[in-house]
């Protein structure tokens, strides 16, 4: 089996109340804002250090759970994408790098700049014994 040539580097979830998410999540894990869309007052989106991101959509109506797609960060998005579409997906209008599965999870591939930063990543093992 080959070593793994990507990574899980957001979870991106529908929110009614973004607020709330955001005070939640810093307050209970530390996660602070790696980066806004719109603004602090009024964020359409919002991404945390440690791989959530919120979209603000108040009138959703889903299941619980409210899963937007999954952001995988790949050292190589066009062999990822290339192997991707050998399998039944479907292309999405955000752009080449996103593609639905067959049972509509959404996933963006991301490339990794540097490319290595993916082993380094995925070489760090949080449950090890320090």
């Amino acid at each position: 089996m080959s070593a793994p040539k990507a990574y899980l580097e957001h979870v991106a979830l529908f929110v009614r109340d973004i607020h709330w998410h955001i005070r939640f999540f810093e307050d209970v894990f530390g996660m602070t804002m790696r980066e806004v869309d719109g603004t602090l007052d009024a964020p359409r989106q919002f991404w945390t250090l440690g791989g959530m991101q919120f979209i603000q959509m108040a009138d959703f109506a889903g299941p619980e759970g409210r899963l937007g797609h999954l952001g995988i960060m790949c050292e190589d998005v066009d062999a990822a994408l290339a192997a991707a579409r050998r399998y039944d997906v479907q292309p999405m209008p955000q752009g080449a790098n996103w593609l639905r599965l067959p049972d509509g999870l959404a996933i963006e591939f991301i490339q990794a700049k540097p490319a290595r930063c993916v082993a380094q990543a995925l070489a760090i093992d949080p449950r090890a014994e320090a």
